[in-house]
């Protein structure tokens, strides 16, 4: 019996201890030189080029206002300005790159829009723009796929008639088939758009 309490007990530490170890806020541990560090890291593998005209003659221009670890350069080529997140999908929010960094992580841990929301204490529709913006960013940087050999589709759509139009589905069915589809669609979308002049 003494044996049963003293497992229960401890089991009530641990639950303590780990809902101790849930509130830690992650966003305070990251550093913001580090998030900055990364994206230079990453950025400029093979040296900073200016996204304006693609030249590699930059120079370094100060650091932004409100955030020091944001640095600026200044290409000499074009005479353009650009910081660290210009032209990418960071660039022109409120929200701090520490942010943006942990909603890339816990979007990789495969966490829902809400649990993001509620790890990083911000709004829903703060997190579901945030993290759109984050898979377009990422998607335009993948290369195309090509599908090649025996390709498998799973569920095809196929426009059968307009409702209420018996006869326009009787006369593509007597049509040649595939190559007459842009001519009655052509005549369909003709139908819907005409109209009777009464005059």
């Amino acid at each position: 019996m003494v044996e049963a309490g003293w497992k229960l007990a401890t089991l009530e530490g641990a639950l303590t201890t780990m809902a101790a170890l849930d509130l830690v806020n992650l966003a305070s541990l990251l550093d913001d030189a580090k998030c900055f560090g990364l994206v230079r890291q990453h950025r400029w593998s093979e040296g900073v080029r200016c996204p304006g005209c693609g030249s590699g003659t930059v120079v370094r221009h100060g650091s932004d206002d409100t955030q020091p670890h944001r640095q600026r350069y200044r290409c000499k080529a074009c005479a353009g300005r650009f910081d660290d997140l210009t032209g990418t999908v960071l660039a022109g929010h409120h929200q701090p790159l520490r942010v943006w960094v942990l909603c890339l992580y816990f979007m990789g841990l495969n966490l829902s829009n809400r649990q993001i929301a509620e790890e990083l204490g911000l709004s829903g529709s703060d997190v579901q723009l945030m993290t759109e913006q984050l898979r377009h960013g990422l998607a335009a940087k993948t290369p195309a796929a090509t599908l090649e050999g025996e390709v498998e589709v799973d569920e095809v759509y196929v426009v059968a008639g307009h409702k209420g139009q018996p006869a326009g589905v009787a006369k593509r069915g007597a049509l040649g088939g595939v190559g007459d589809w842009p001519e009655c669609r052509g005549a369909a979308r003709w139908k819907r758009t005409s109209h009777r002049s009464w005059a």
